[in-house]
Parts: C-alpha cells; sequence; structure tokens
C-alpha cells in the first residue's frame, strides 16, 4: 500500500491506495496549530495539534486502529508543489532531493516548507519507509522556451523569473484517465478556485496559463488573473506590497466581482454582479484558450476537470459557446485526482527499482 500526503499549512490530508491505485481510505487533519478534527473514512474526532509532526502522529495512530498500520505500507509518496528548474520528474526522497526542494522555497515560500514539514516528520517516524515525492509544476518542464520566457534581462531571467505552471499533477492524471484514447491536442481546463487551462500536444505539456506564480492567466475564485505589471506597480505604492498581493490573491476575481468565490452560489443568483462575474471567468477561460489552440496548431478535444469544471456544466457550455469558432470538437469530464496521480508516479519509481 502507498501512503499519499499533502501538507499544506495548516493541515494535513492522507489517501492510501493499494497497488492497482484502488482508494482505500482518506483523512485529514485539520487547523494545525490549534483546535481541529481528524477525519478518516467516516469517522470525525476533535483533536489539537501544535505542528505538522504531532498531527502525522494523530494520524497514524488513526489509520493503525483502522487496520492500515504503518507497518503494511510499502511506501509514502508526497506531494510538493514547486520543483523549479532542477525538480522536472517525480523523485525518491533521499538527501539531494530534499536539498533540492529546499533551494526552491523561494519560489513557493508558502507552499514548499509546509511540504517538507510532512516529509520530515514522516522521516523521524519511520526512517526505513521508501518516501517518494510528485511536483506541481513539473508537467510543465515540457514547454519550449518560447512559452517559458518573459521578455526580461537575462540576469532576471537566470534568477528564476520565468513561467513554471501548476495544476500539473491534475493535468498528468487527467492524461492517464485518457490512457490510449488521448487526444493528439487536447485543451484541458482544470477549474475550481484556483483556475487554469493547458494546451497538451500528444501528451505533453507546451503551453499553460499560469506562469511565475499561480496568480496569472484566467479568473478565478479569489485570484485576479492577468493584469497588468504596472498596475500591480501603482497598486503596491498606495497599498504596499504585502497588502497588494493579499488583494490580488485573497480579495480579486469573482470574490472581488461579486462578493463571493463559490461559484454555485453565483450560477443560484440572479443579479447583475453574480452574471458578470459568471460571463468574465467564462470569457477569460475562452481567452486564454485561444492562445493555447494556436500554441497546438488546432484542436481535437476539450476536457474539463476540477470542482467547477466537473460539476459546473452551465460554465462549461458557455466556454464551449465560446470556442466554437473552432469548429466541434469532443467534451470531456475527467474527475481531478492528484492523490492518485501521486501514487501513480511512487509505483512507476518503485517498478523501476529506485
Amino acid at each position: 500500500m502507498i501512503l499519499v500526503l499533502n501538507a499544506g499549512s495548516s493541515s494535513l490530508k492522507i489517501e492510501i491506495f493499494n497497488e492497482d491505485l484502488t482508494s482505500m481510505t482518506s483523512g485529514a487533519v485539520t487547523n494545525i496549530g490549534t483546535a481541529g478534527q481528524l477525519k478518516l473514512g467516516e469517522s470525525q474526532t476533535d483533536v489539537e495539534t501544535r505542528d505538522h509532526a504531532e498531527a502525522l502522529a494523530r494520524m497514524l495512530g488513526a489509520l493503525d486502529e483502522a487496520g492500515y498500520p504503518i507497518s503494511a505500507l510499502s511506501a509514502a509518496a508526497h506531494r510538493v508543489v514547486h520543483g523549479g528548474t532542477v525538480l522536472t520528474e517525480p523523485a525518491r526522497l533521499r538527501p539531494p532531493v530534499i536539498k533540492a526542494i529546499e533551494s526552491v522555497i523561494p519560489l513557493a515560500p508558502l507552499h514548499n516548507p509546509n511540504n517538507l514539514a510532512g516529509i520530515h516528520a514522516l522521516q523521524e517516524m519511520a526512517p526505513n519507509l521508501p518516501q517518494y515525492c510528485s511536483f506541481g509544476t513539473a508537467f510543465h518542464a515540457t514547454n519550449p522556451d518560447v512559452a517559458i520566457r518573459y521578455a526580461i534581462p537575462q540576469t532576471h531571467h537566470d534568477a528564476g523569473i520565468r513561467r513554471y505552471g501548476f495544476h500539473g499533477l491534475s493535468y498528468a492524471n487527467m492524461v492517464a484517465d485518457f490512457g490510449r484514447d488521448l487526444p493528439e491536442r487536447l485543451l484541458a481546463f482544470h477549474l475550481g478556485n484556483g483556475a487554469s487551462l493547458c494546451a497538451i500536444l500528444k501528451g505533453k505539456s507546451i503551453a499553460t496559463s499560469m506562469g511565475y506564480s499561480p496568480l496569472s492567466g484566467l479568473t478565478m475564485g479569489t485570484r485576479s488573473g492577468d493584469i497588468d505589471g504596472a498596475a500591480v506597480l501603482r497598486m503596491s505604492k498606495s497599498l504596499g506590497e504585502d497588502e497588494t498581493d493579499r488583494m490580488l490573491n485573497k480579495n480579486s476575481g469573482l470574490k472581488a466581482l461579486a462578493g463571493d468565490n463559490n461559484m454555485k452560489t453565483l450560477l443560484e443568483r440572479d443579479d447583475d454582479a453574480a452574471k458578470f462575474a459568471i460571463e468574465h471567468f467564462c470569457y477569460w477561460a475562452a481567452r486564454n484558450a485561444g492562445s493555447a489552440i494556436v500554441a497546438m496548431g488546432g484542436l481535437d478535444a476539450v476536457a474539463f476537470t476540477g470542482g467547477i469544471g466537473e460539476n459546473a456544466a452551465p460554465i462549461r457550455d458557455r466556454i464551449m459557446e465560446h470556442l466554437e469558432c473552432f469548429g466541434e470538437v469532443p467534451l470531456h469530464v475527467i474527475e481531478a485526482d492528484e492523490e492518485k496521480q501521486i501514487a501513480r508516479d511512487a509505483l512507476a519509481l518503485i517498478a523501476e527499482g529506485r
């Protein structure tokens, strides 16, 4: 069995898969650092944990009681948000890999440290358990230089200011889900509170809407999506850097346009603000899609995943209306499952003897 871990800033999510990628159980510890809950399967318990190490210890204890002792695990696999330019494929967690993850913390200061906290905690508790990791940016490492490079001086490019792209594990899982039926030129949308698209040509990412950070690209739940850099500089002068960052990431997007970032709620509303926010979301998804189709040289199919992509048919329909100028193509809805992809990656490395 493979234990998959996703350590966030105040949460620890886990899922266990068997060797044929069937999910056995899943759970989470929430509100790490204060009063939270431990959820495993159908059970739920109030807990208070100081840090990720204590949260993991409580979760492993719960798994043991549920019949999933650590001794029954063949490996563990972790989600790491950012791999930079060095970590472009799944890897076994050995000291050089951990050092490389630490080296790209400046690119993901809010995420990679939390991912590392889960890694270190499990190493302490199960030092003999093989551990692997998969990176949210790795799927986009196949983007050509012309798609990656910003038109900025070389020194800044060399310092890491370039397009990386995100949601890579979701797109990799989509490709695996299609299997032999994968369209040659696939326009893929991952639509949730965070939203992006990816041009997938023959199973490889060649362009994606997110760039240096997950802020760019489509209109999102609380993120602005693309915005002129000069506008950001002007807002930063009046608000300060930290407040501008908070505004663009936490208080923009659908939330700014309609006061709510829940697409289900917006679709149920009948006011002008909600209608405009929905149209803004769909319009800019389609606008960005046009550039992705150009990158692929055409379009064979469109696929949607993520909470909105899977569950909001009116959103899919409106985006497809915008894309009618490219002709009729098949539409697919794929269940988002990053954890399954992480387990798949680990099993592939194990099979290779790594």
